[in-house]
C-alpha cells in the first residue's frame, strides 16, 4: 500500500465497554514498538480508557494470526490490531512470512467475526520499514488501529440497528419502502 490511509470519521463516540487488543511481533522489535505506540495513540485519541487496550507480544509476524485467534475466541475484544515488521532478506522467507501473516489475520477476522486488522510492515529495507512506522510514509500501527475502531463501530451499529428496526411485514412492503415519496417510481401498473 502506498501513501497514507484516509482518516476515519467517527459517527458517534465508541461505547465505553469496548475493549481492544494489540498483538505485536518481537522480531524487529524497535520498529514494531513504534507501530504499537502509534496504535495506542489512536486508542487514546478515541478516548478509550487505558485499561480498554491490552498489548500482547509474540515472537514474530508468523505467530500473529495464532495469537489473534486465541484472543478473538475469548469474546473479550471488539477488535484486534496485529502489528509487526517483515524485511526482505536474500531468501524467499520474507514472502512466505508476509503472505501467511496476512492470510492468517484475514482468516481470524472471517472465522470469528472479530475485526483483526493488518498493521504488518512488509518492506524491502530497514529504511522503508522505519518510514512506515511513523516516518515520512505514515504509521501502519495507527492505520490498523483506526481500521479496528472503524470496524468495531460498524459492527456495533449493525447489531444495534438489527435490534431496533422491525422487519417489514412483507417483501412487497419492503420493496416499496425505499421508493415512498418518489412519484415517478410509484406509478400504477399500465401507466406511462
Amino acid at each position: 500500500m502506498a501513501g497514507r490511509a484516509p482518516r476515519v470519521r467517527r459517527a458517534r463516540p465508541l461505547g465505553r465497554s469496548l475493549r481492544f487488543a494489540i498483538v505485536a511481533a518481537r522480531f524487529n522489535e524497535r520498529i514494531t514498538q513504534r507501530l504499537v505506540n502509534g496504535a495506542l495513540q489512536v486508542f487514546r485519541s478515541a478516548r478509550l480508557p487505558g485499561d480498554a487496550v491490552e498489548v500482547h507480544w509474540v515472537p514474530g509476524s508468523f505467530e500473529l494470526p495464532q495469537a489473534a485467534q486465541h484472543l478473538a475466541t475469548t469474546g473479550r475484544y471488539a477488535g484486534i490490531v496485529c502489528v509487526g515488521v517483515v524485511i526482505r532478506g536474500q531468501t524467499p522467507h520474507f514472502e512466505l512470512v508476509a503472505r501467511e501473516a496476512a492470510a492468517g489475520i484475514r482468516e481470524v477476522a472471517l472465522t470469528t467475526g472479530v475485526p483483526a486488522t493488518f498493521g504488518v510492515v512488509t518492506a524491502l529495507s530497514e529504511e522503508q520499514a522505519w518510514a512506515r512506522a511513523g516516518g515520512e510514509v505514515a504509521n501502519r500501527g495507527e492505520e490498523a488501529a483506526e481500521a479496528a475502531l472503524a470496524m468495531a463501530e460498524w459492527i456495533d451499529r449493525l447489531r444495534h440497528d438489527a435490534t431496533t428496526v422491525r422487519p417489514a411485514k412483507s417483501a412487497r412492503a419492503e420493496l416499496r419502502a425505499p421508493l415512498s415519496g418518489h412519484p415517478r417510481l410509484l406509478r400504477p401498473r399500465g401507466t406511462r
